[in-house]
């Protein structure tokens, strides 16, 4: 599913990291009821094939509870 259809709760951010739409984020994915992380990869330490690791600022995370009524 493209960016433009998932849900994104955060809003928009700026700051020293973002470009071009490029900011660490959240989506909802709200045919699937699953959340959609946008970040940095994390190397910390191997995952199953097809699965992988991203960090986000804990204020993306904080805003998306927020911002789902969470």
């Amino acid at each position: 599913m493209p960016r433009e259809q998932l849900t994104r709760p955060t809003g928009t951010f700026s700051g020293p990291n973002c470009d071009d739409d490029d900011c660490p984020n959240i989506y909802r994915h709200t045919d699937r009821g699953s959340i959609v992380v946008q970040g940095d990869l994390y190397a910390g330490f191997a995952v199953p094939d097809g699965e992988g690791l991203v960090e986000i600022p804990e204020h993306i995370l904080r805003e998306a509870v927020r911002a789902l009524g969470w």
